[in-house]
């Protein structure tokens, strides 16, 4: 599972996911990328789970890039734990994707496997995805 390996803050504020995304807008090592069409937070389970979907598929051939890396931490208070008393213990950990953020990349294989590939993924991931090849938008 995909974590920072040490934090400066534990229990940071929420960051905003709407708007368009200013960096990461460009496929910049493989062929074909997958491609958020909106923003949301995407939990370090559900990149594992779009990342496992698409090698299976490709049988292991062809490369992957993961582009987005879970750094926010979500905290949670335990179960039946009045209010107040502070903010609770971190408790898993979400990359914040906005609106044209290239997540996922993949080289070494055909357009159709990619296609395929990426299809699966996307039911795997809390936003709207789009297909994009290297060199058009």
């Amino acid at each position: 599972m995909l974590m920072p390996k040490r934090t400066k803050y534990r229990r940071p504020h929420r960051l905003s996911y709407e708007g368009r995304a200013k960096a990461g807008r460009d496929i910049a090592f493989g062929e074909y990328g997958l491609m958020a069409d909106n923003g949301n937070y995407i939990s370090n389970r559900q990149i594992e789970a779009a990342r496992i979907a698409m090698t299976r598929y490709m049988k292991r051939g062809g490369k992957v890039w993961i582009k987005i890396f879970p750094h926010l931490a979500r905290t949670a208070k335990p179960l039946e734990v009045r209010m107040g008393s502070g903010k609770g213990a971190p408790d898993s950990w979400v990359a914040v994707v906005k609106a044209g953020t290239i997540m996922f990349e993949i080289a070494g294989v055909p357009e159709e496997v990619a296609r395929e590939a990426f299809r699966l993924a996307a039911h795997k991931l809390p936003v709207k995805c789009k297909f994009v090849k290297k060199g058009e938008k």
